[in-house]
């Protein structure tokens, strides 16, 4: 690789410095990341027309993170996706967590990891993000300590490199909440084609808690144009908010293609499933002198992870980290071109 790595001062947060950092590799085609919630702000990469254009949401300026509500490209923990009843049993101590959906945690509640000023280290074509998180942060048990690494290779890939230590057990699950739309200023992503390579999913409630069941996937996705799934109920589009369980050995987790401007987006993971949302809620405002607010179906999250609420779903893998153990999980995200035909 020949990554270079270069960082502007980019405001302030909670009395501390935030900076944006620009990965550019040989070609040219660069993402852009900040320490505020170690987020993704941007991935810029050519079409096949060799135009570049950034193929995430984000904000052109601080304030946009600072106002969002909807964890646009951030980094995610203590845990990702849902806890029933904020809270769970562990070593026979009960402990309760922030609820900030309905009687539910998501994404960790209040005090999640995307409103988090990162420390950060360059090394070499790596960019580290680095944040401790104290024991009671957020209800959940331990001090610990979690290193973001991100790299971007000269083949437009993007990996995520996970890795954490807790002095206590505690449970942890970590992801990125980028909203993807290859099309680089389309105004939703029902003209993408979507592929998972999963067939099966984790049942759940009108609440999108789990109901402990392994069901058949009742949509999927073979290269299907994401319009063709949203279904319309009570008036309104319903979109995807599923978590599907990736097969074992495929050679991807999921593939998603914009026909109009040939990209493509392949990710791979160490994860053993995947969230997908497709933005039903998606409403957060872009605050700039073009000042409007996101779509609904304007972008669509891949979110590779652990099973939601496995803490009380004994049918589940658990997601616990033993106390001194080490945390050790990655996403790859692989920008490309449609093959020409």
């Amino acid at each position: 690789m020949s990554t270079t790595i270069t960082r502007k001062a980019w405001g302030t947060a909670h009395g501390e410095d935030v900076f944006l950092f620009t990965l550019r590799n040989s070609a040219g085609a660069f993402v852009e990341i900040t320490n505020y919630g170690a987020t993704l702000v941007s991935v810029n990469v050519p079409d096949r027309n060799s135009t570049p254009g950034n193929v995430i949401i984000g904000f052109p300026d601080l304030d946009g993170y600072l106002h969002d509500t909807c964890y646009i490209g951030s980094t995610i923990g203590r845990y990702a996706n849902r806890i029933s009843n904020a809270g769970f049993d562990l070593n026979g101590r009960t402990y309760e967590l922030e609820a900030n959906d309905g009687v539910n945690t998501n994404h960790g509640g209040a005090s999640d990891f995307n409103s988090k000023i990162f420390g950060f280290e360059i090394n070499d074509e790596e960019l580290v993000m680095v944040l401790h998180s104290n024991d009671g942060d957020g209800g959940f048990p331990g001090n610990l300590s979690l290193r973001v690494t991100y790299t971007w290779s000269d083949l437009n890939a993007l990996n995520i490199h996970y890795k954490a230590v807790s002095d206590k057990d505690t449970f942890a699950n970590f992801t990125n909440h980028a909203y993807f739309n290859l099309s680089n200023g389309g105004l939703d992503i029902l003209d993408h084609q979507l592929e998972i390579n999963a067939g099966k999913i984790v049942d759940a409630g009108d609440d999108y808690i789990p109901t402990g069941k392994i069901i058949p996937a009742a949509v999927l996705f073979d290269n299907t144009r994401l319009g063709d799934k949203i279904a319309i109920k009570a008036g309104r589009p319903k979109g995807i908010n599923a978590y599907y369980i990736l097969n074992n050995n495929a050679p991807f987790a999921a593939k998603l293609t914009h026909p109009t401007s040939g990209r493509t987006l392949t990710v791979t993971t160490s994860y053993p499933g995947m969230f997908c949302y497709t933005g039903d809620y998606l409403n957060s405002q872009y605050l700039n002198t073009n000042s409007r607010t996101c779509q609904p179906f304007e972008g669509l999250c891949l979110e590779c992870q652990y099973y939601p609420d496995s803490m009380n779903r004994p049918e589940f893998p658990l997601a616990l980290l033993p106390k001194h153990h080490v945390y050790d999980e990655f996403i790859n995200l692989k920008f490309g071109l449609m093959s020409v035909k």
